[in-house]
């Protein structure tokens, strides 16, 4: 979702149908065979063992207690464009492109390793986030875009800001930096991806956006684009899971695979947009009605868990 950034200085098992085939034991987060950040990542540790935090009634009102969740990816187009925010995977072969940020002191510089075609976020012609997400497989490096426009046939680029990551590592950015979401977070980890769902488990927290926020961060959160500092509405970084008392009978088998990772690893809230609109790859694979069975879900279904900020070394 479009948001604004601040100016300058500014397994447990998942259930099979009867007759599938088995899936091999799902593994931790990897893309291209770099680990989606270390197992102690923030996005990777589960929080179903987390305490409720003491005002998690009144955060979960302000996103939406009665706003339907949605999966804002799946297959096909809509309004021309993938559904979801594809990435791509390149080596380190790849050719790096100069990089023009209208925010560029919070951006990494360039070049970056995009091809000229790389998938934008709702297709070329996409007026909304355009975020092109790039995984050097070679290096193991993340590079990431908001409101990415190719210049020149692809020879160079131009975005509103963009950030780098190592995917072998836990440091976060400069603190109140913006990257390429309105958290300061990366957005690759916060993506359901289908290839998560044919091993039978997504084995991190998925990333989701809300109505209105605070003009405050949270561990791990970097940046804030809020626009009151009322304590009523949720920082950047908030964490929240599904209760467990909420019944997955009847849920098609990619919705019960996301079902149970927001149970187990939540949600963290990365962006302003609709209520409970959660993130995703596009995959021609997805099936737009089992993942529209999510539907039923409502903010009432959610509460907000109690992260405790891990010492520095």
């Amino acid at each position: 979702m479009r948001r604004a950034i601040r100016a300058l200085p500014l397994l447990a098992a998942v259930l099979i149908p009867a007759g599938a085939p088995a899936a091999s034991a799902p593994s931790r987060p990897a893309i291209g065979g770099c680990p989606v950040f270390p197992s102690t990542n923030a996005w990777n540790e589960r929080v179903d063992g987390l305490p409720v935090a003491r005002n998690s009634a009144t955060l979960i009102h302000s996103i939406g207690l009665s706003s339907h969740f949605h999966a804002d990816f799946g297959s096909g187009l809509w309004d021309g464009g993938p559904i979801g925010i594809p990435f791509t995977v390149v080596s380190g072969n790849q050719k790096r492109v100069p990089i023009r940020f209208g925010y560029a002191s919070e951006s990494d510089r360039g070049p970056y390793p995009v091809p000229p075609h790389a998938p934008i976020e709702g297709g070329r012609n996409a007026t909304g986030d355009r975020h092109v997400l790039i995984v050097d497989r070679t290096s193991c490096k993340l590079y990431e875009l908001f409101d990415a426009h190719p210049l020149d046939a692809g020879r160079s680029w131009r975005a509103g800001s963009g950030a780098t990551w190592d995917l072998n590592s836990n440091r976060l950015r400069h603190r109140s930096w913006t990257s390429a979401d309105a958290a300061g977070l990366p957005i690759l980890p916060g993506l359901a991806r289908y290839d998560e769902v044919t091993q039978g488990a997504i084995l991190h927290a998925l990333r989701f956006t809300a109505p209105r926020t605070r003009t405050s961060f949270i561990w791990p959160a970097r940046h804030q684009a809020g626009d009151s500092a009322s304590p009523s509405l949720p920082p950047m970084g908030l964490r929240v899971r599904l209760k467990k008392r909420v019944s997955l009978k009847g849920l098609p088998r990619q919705a019960r695979v996301v079902a149970i990772a927001m149970k187990r690893y939540g949600l963290m809230l990365a962006d302003n947009g609709s209520a409970w609109y959660v993130s995703g790859a596009p995959d021609p694979r997805w099936d737009n009605d089992q993942l529209h069975a999510l539907d039923r879900l409502t903010g009432s279904d959610f509460e907000v868990v109690t992260v405790r900020r891990p010492r520095p070394a």
